[in-house]
């Protein structure tokens, strides 16, 4: 393993001191400064030679060279230049690391589909090739990144990632908790969501507002079966929760009020033995995916991107 230097506060003043630079606060720059937590991450990612981690917010590649002496290959992706330049450095003469100066965004819904090809062919090359995200993920793009990993057909296994305390608590929350939403039910109804650790600001650098959690996520196949259509199901929750306080009919005449009768839906909804006046935010997930499979029945061929409600 390369010799990895310890990534402290007194060294990253130094470093970013002598380069003339400093943190980008508009690309959520905090770095982990416990090299503990590093070694939690990534230990907590079991990687092995099966396997390509994706790391996106490379840094000053403080993880990236816990993760190629681990890992079979590592795709690491870093915005910022300055901060390309110095994961550069300490990542020389690691032959199994691909660095990538790049956006990993093509737009807020979409990975950038280079890197997605890249990523594909990484893993092709890997014997028995799974993919897992590990990662101190910048907080302005965590849950597009989170999400749009998810909902690609890339073969991700696991995600290991530091991100802000309210969006763990958001991918971990129960129908009823005040943070149960879209995000909750697209990441519960495709793996087992579970926060390992809270992390408070002083464990970075510059320190951020708020609190920080490391979060597991396993991918389960079997769960994601259930789902008919996974791009609907994924536009269909984004739509009922963004009328979460809504009643559940309400919400329901105005995203198919182009395709189907209010009676259709009356009896769409008594057929399944839902009743019309509850809320989104009171849905388990197993009835939300039963309710947009049975919309996907319903509109056969002629489902498309939904209506907003008015």
């Amino acid at each position: 393993m390369k010799e990895v230097q310890r990534q402290t506060r007194s060294y990253l003043m130094a470093l970013f001191n002598g380069q003339g630079i400093n943190p980008r606060t508009d690309l959520g720059q905090n770095f982990l400064i416990d090299v503990n937590l590093i070694e939690y991450v990534v230990r907590h990612a079991e990687l092995g030679p099966a396997d390509v981690a994706l790391e996106v917010g490379s840094g000053t590649g403080g993880m990236t060279t816990f993760l190629a002496a681990e890992a079979a290959k590592v795709i690491s992706i870093e915005i910022d230049p300055n901060m390309y330049r110095l994961a550069s450095l300490a990542t020389e003469g690691l032959h199994n690391v691909t660095l990538l100066n790049k956006d990993i965004l093509k737009n807020k819904n979409n990975l950038d589909p280079d890197i997605v090809n890249l990523i594909r062919q990484q893993v092709a090359s890997v014997p028995n090739g799974r993919l897992k995200l590990v990662a101190n993920l910048p907080y302005s793009v965590a849950t597009p990144v989170i999400s749009n990993l998810m909902a690609s057909d890339l073969p991700w296994k696991r995600m290991v990632v530091t991100i802000q305390w309210e969006l763990g608590l958001k991918m971990a929350a129960e129908p009823g908790d005040s943070n149960y939403g879209a995000l909750s039910v697209w990441m519960q109804s495709q793996s087992s969501v579970r926060i390992l650790k809270k992390l408070g600001p002083k464990v970075f650098w510059p320190r951020p507002r708020v609190d920080s959690a490391i979060v597991s996520v396993w991918r389960d196949d079997k769960l994601a079966s259930r789902i008919d259509d996974r791009a609907f199901f994924l536009d269909f929750v984004r739509k009922l929760f963004h009328h979460r306080r809504k009643l559940l009919r309400s919400v329901l005449v105005g995203m198919f009020r182009k395709q189907l009768e209010k009676t259709e839906i009356d009896s769409l909804l008594a057929e399944l033995g839902m009743a019309g006046d509850i809320r989104a935010e009171q849905m388990e997930v197993a009835e939300l995916i039963r309710l947009s499979n049975r919309f996907v029945q319903a509109l056969g061929s002629s489902r498309e991107i939904l209506d907003e409600t008015e």
